[in-house]
This record gives structure tokens, C-alpha cells and sequence, in this order.
């Protein structure tokens, strides 16, 4: 939540096809902003491919309603001001719903739900925030994770970084004692080779005035008209058994949530 804008996934800037909160036809075309490093969510491949949860949904959501699809990739850091920029039309990258950023942009019902986590060495003893006191906890900033550090994890010193990849160095090269971020994130990264490093040490209560009620789509201030068509793409997709198809592909269990 995360890299440099690197490069437009299917089109130019000025392919841009924007909607303004104006309904859409069929056949129209949609630009989705999304990061493209945050695995399994969201992440971009050595040869300039977009794979991830997040990708197959939009592409799913997308034809649900009938449009043509793009993808832009930005850094998390300036995703939100890239929206009312109106580089793109919506945001699709594993975004929390939270009070903070419903004051910037508008959301749709969430898409996804999971809480936080907490990775550690394999050797360490920590097992939970009461562990962390005189410690380092790393987690990516302007996420609703670093937010939680700075509220539950009051005896550890906190470093921030831009993107995922470079806590995950740290934590590997023993320069963080912790990192924080979203447990699927986490659980998924550990089991791989790059996080053979490391293990979860607890998962975390989620709070709901820091983590929302949610993943869901950004949109700018005032798209009401997107914002539902994309709730009633939702709701279509998690009764057609898309959704879970997708889900099936990434995950053992369902990722909604509750």
C-alpha cells in the first residue's frame, strides 16, 4: 500500500476515458488506478503483467458491467491524489474504507475483508504487541497499519517505508524486529521462498475506526453512479459464483469475510 508510477498497463494517459459521476454505456471504457505491489492482492510481474486478486475482480467487475477495462499503475502514496487528478476513474488496490479517506473520495461496499498481522524472524520470541517494547516495527506508510502501530504499539520504535518489499528486506536483514501489515499479505509471503526468512507471530484484533470495515473501490467525491454500479457489480459477482471462482484461485478460505 506502494513503487513509483512505472508505466501505464494497457493504454496512454490520453486514452483516458473519464466519467465524471455521469452513468456509463455499454462498451465504454474504465480506467483503473492500482499499485502493483502488494502480493497476492495486487502486483506487477517481471514482463509488465498485472497479476493479482485485486486484477482478476476489476476484470471480473468490469465485465459484469459491460465495460472496457485499463489499468494504471502509481505509488500508493499518491494514489488518492492521482484519482481527483482524474488520471484514472477508480481505485481498485486493496484500499480500506476509513473515515480519513472518505473524506477525500468515495467508496463503494467493500469487496474484501481481512485484518492485520504481525511477521517476525523465526527465531524470535515476540509473539504479540506486549512483545514489542524497546523493539523495531516496520510497516508501510499512509496505510491503516502503520496508523494501528502508532495506536497499539506504543512501546516500539516504528519505521516507515514506501513500499512492502523494502520492510521485508529489513526484517530479513534483522535491521527491524517486527513488521506489520495485512495477514494474507503476510501469511502469503512467508510461505513463499522470498519469506523463508520468517514467520507470523500472531494475527491482530482488527479496530474498526483504524482498519474500516473493509477493502473497497475509490472513486472521486460526488460518483455516486459508479460507485453503485460497481455495489450492484458486487453483489452480481458473489452470486454468480465469479466471485468465488476468483477467491478459489488465491485463497483457502473466503476472503469477504463476515
Amino acid at each position: 500500500m506502494r513503487i513509483s508510477t512505472r508505466f501505464f498497463a494497457a493504454a496512454s494517459i490520453a486514452a483516458l476515458s473519464l466519467f465524471a459521476g455521469t452513468a456509463m454505456a455499454e462498451g465504454e471504457k474504465l480506467i483503473i488506478g492500482t499499485e502493483g505491489a502488494y502480493p497476492p492482492f495486487n502486483n506487477l510481474e517481471s514482463d509488465g503483467t498485472l497479476v493479482g486478486f485485486d486484477i482478476d475482480i476489476a476484470k471480473a467487475l468490469c465485465d459484469e458491467m459491460k465495460v472496457t477495462c485499463e489499468f494504471v499503475t502509481q505509488d500508493w502514496d499518491g494514489i488518492i491524489p492521482a484519482l481527483q487528478a482524474k488520471k484514472f476513474d477508480a481505485i481498485i488496490a486493496s484500499m480500506s474504507i476509513t473515515p480519513e479517506r472518505k473524506e477525500k473520495v468515495d467508496f463503494t461496499d467493500k469487496y474484501y475483508n481481512t485484518g492485520p498481522a504481525l511477521a517476525v524472524p523465526k527465531d524470535s520470541t515476540i509473539t504479540g504487541l506486549a512483545d514489542l517494547k524497546g523493539k523495531v516495527l516496520g510497516a508501510q506508510s499512509s496505510t491503516t497499519h502503520a496508523n494501528y502501530a502508532e495506536k497499539y504499539a506504543t512501546g516500539a520504535e516504528l519505521k516507515l517505508y514506501p513500499t512492502t518489499d523494502e520492510y521485508k528486506l529489513d526484517l530479513e536483514g534483522g535491521r527491524v524486529d517486527a513488521v506489520i501489515d495485512d495477514v494474507v499479505v503476510l501469511s502469503e509471503w512467508v510461505k513463499s521462498e522470498a519469506g523463508a526468512c520468517c514467520k507470523i507471530a500472531t494475527a491482530l484484533t482488527p479496530d474498526v475506526e483504524i482498519n474500516g470495515p473493509g477493502a473497497g473501490i475509490a472513486v472521486r467525491k460526488g460518483e455516486t453512479a459508479l460507485a453503485e454500479k460497481f455495489n450492484a457489480a458486487i453483489k452480481a459477482i458473489r452470486a454468480n459464483g465469479k466471485y468465488k471462482e476468483i477467491n478459489d484461485k488465491y485463497f483457502d478460505f473466503d476472503v469477504y469475510g463476515d
